[in-house]
Order: structure tokens, then C-alpha cells, then sequence
């Protein structure tokens, strides 16, 4: 299976997984970061770094975090975002959508402002 990027994530993006991930498999998002399952090869590197805990092991989700492992499985597909396996993140595969899930959360009044 595959690390998931949950609920901590959105409107933080704090963006330090994805410079600890050796394969590139973190995508950004418009409001949080995906990470891509088939891509993934489980170094844990990504969840030892996340400041907010938003990472988590598939296979160790809870009910709640569980919902993101079709969030980010989707997320590539063609409902979402149509970029498939591309084999690795770079600033060209950035999107600013994001799943229907995480994109109907309600943005935070202090994050208003910062989202574009």
C-alpha cells in the first residue's frame, strides 16, 4: 500500500514532505498535498517530517483518516486531476484543484486570505 496525506494538511501545505520524499511522489494541490499510491514505496520519510501530522499509513488509518485513501488515489484519475502515473512530481505537474472532498472544506477565516 502507500502513505496518505490527510485532513492536517489542507490550507497548511507546509511543503516539507515533499522535499524529504526521495521519489518525488507528493503532488501539490490548490489546497493541500496528494500523495501519488503507485509511486509511493514506503520509506516513512514523508511522515517523520510532516510538522503536522497529516501523514499516515494506509494500513494504520483511522475511520476518519481512512476516507483519504480514495482522496488521494483520485486525486490523479480523470475525474480530478487527469495527470495519471506521471512518475514523478515537478512544479509543472502543480494543480490548483483539488479532490471534491478536500475542496468542500470550508476554508478558515485566517486562511481566506491566503488562498488564491
Amino acid at each position: 500500500m502507500a502513505y496518505i496525506i490527510t485532513t492536517p494538511c489542507i490550507d497548511i501545505k507546509d511543503g516539507a514532505c515533499t522535499a524529504a520524499c526521495p521519489v518525488d511522489c507528493i503532488y501539490e494541490g490548490g489546497r493541500m498535498y496528494y500523495i501519488h499510491p503507485d509511486e509511493c514505496i514506503n520509506c516513512g520519510l514523508c511522515l517523520s517530517i510532516c510538522p503536522v501530522d497529516a501523514i499516515v499509513y494506509d494500513e494504520n488509518a483511522t475511520e476518519a483518516q481512512a476516507l483519504f485513501i480514495p482522496v488521494n488515489r483520485e486525486y490523479f484519475g480523470p475525474a480530478v486531476t487527469g495527470l495519471g502515473s506521471p512518475g514523478s512530481w515537478d512544479l509543472s505537474r502543480s494543480r490548483d484543484i483539488d479532490h471534491p472532498l478536500v475542496a468542500a472544506v470550508p476554508v478558515p477565516a485566517h486562511a481566506a486570505g491566503q488562498l488564491s
